[in-house]
């Protein structure tokens, strides 16, 4: 039996959201799955093409509008809702636009929803993290009820690229005019989206001061990472609040999480488990970081990434 699977497209309007292709991983692993992934743009041709080529897609849909310039959840949930009718399953990812908009979308649907799916057991049974990440615990819905999930994209790596997935146009409802756009207030920087980022540097409360956050800022640009805080940093003021890691901030995977001046409380530890390679530094040997470090060095971190920044040149 063929389980053909709706995953709601996350982009910016130019680019795919590599979130995406992780929920195409998790779709994969749903057996017999026939993927499509819907794009809902103002102009959705390039965003389309890209997400064609994700291996693994069999079609994609396009929902153009101009409304769709800037996503809003209110005004896609409907639009999903209405094209939902043949599939057994709707995801998107546990991102911020999927945790606005796949709710909206199970209440429309009169479903349940499963959150953060970190591993697919059947097309049903589903496990996910609970109690910050400390239990993991299995999930199941009755059958012939229709799944709606966010997927949990730091516990799968992006599917590659190479289809040539058919791309159709679809125009399911108008959507609604109670809505709209008004503004967008959001921090703007060159490097990478914490999110998203192959590498990200984080601090911790022991630098201080939102002063001595600039030496991360530094060391990032010449890794070319993302930059990220801890609670304790982002409650201090030393970082504003889109770049916290952790439980009730961002859960990331990068290929590499590099940890300075953070004791490693479980709740932050919550956000990154899922990093390949995890490198701390704190003057303290008995912070808990270490105990899920790859690399730990114990020192001053005043001396030793001004150190790091200059072997890096």
């Amino acid at each position: 039996m063929s389980h053909h699977i709706l995953i709601v497209a996350e982009h910016d309007g130019r680019t795919l959201n590599v979130a995406t292709a992780k929920c195409v991983a998790c779709a994969t692993t749903i057996p017999d799955a026939h993927i499509t992934v819907v794009v809902c743009a103002a102009n959705a041709a390039a965003v389309a093409a890209q997400a064609a080529a994700v291996s693994g897609v069999h079609r994609v849909v396009t929902v153009e509008h101009p409304m769709h310039e800037h996503p809003l959840a209110a005004a896609i949930a409907p639009q999903i809702a209405a094209l939902a009718g043949p599939y057994s399953h709707v995801l998107g990812p546990s991102s911020t636009f999927g945790k606005d908009l796949m709710p909206r979308i199970a209440a429309l649907l009169d479903t349940v929803q499963v959150s953060d799916i970190m591993a697919v057991e059947s097309a049903t049974r589903f496990r996910r993290p609970v109690y910050a990440g400390n239990a993991i615990i299995t999930v199941e819905v009755l059958g012939g009820a229709k799944v709606v999930a966010t997927v949990r994209t730091a516990s799968f790596q992006a599917a590659g690229t190479g289809a040539q997935a058919p791309i159709e146009a679809a125009s399911p409802v108008a959507p609604p005019a109670h809505t709209r756009f008004v503004s967008v207030s959001a921090a703007h920087s060159d490097r990478p989206d914490l999110q998203t980022a192959g590498k990200v540097i984080s601090g911790g409360r022991a630098l201080g001061s939102a002063e001595s956050f600039q030496m991360l800022y530094r060391l990032a640009d010449k890794l070319r990472a993302a930059v990220g805080a801890s609670r304790a940093a982002v409650d201090a003021g030393y970082a504003p609040n889109e770049l916290q890691v952790g439980q009730t901030g961002k859960i990331i995977a990068p290929e590499l999480y590099i940890a300075i001046g953070i004791s490693g409380a479980i709740q932050h530890l919550t956000g990154i488990k899922d990093a390949r390679t995890i490198v701390a530094i704190n003057k303290d040997p008995e912070a808990p970081i270490f105990e899920v470090a790859d690399i730990g060095l114990v020192g001053d971190l005043f001396e030793i990434v001004p150190q790091l920044e200059q072997l890096i040149g």
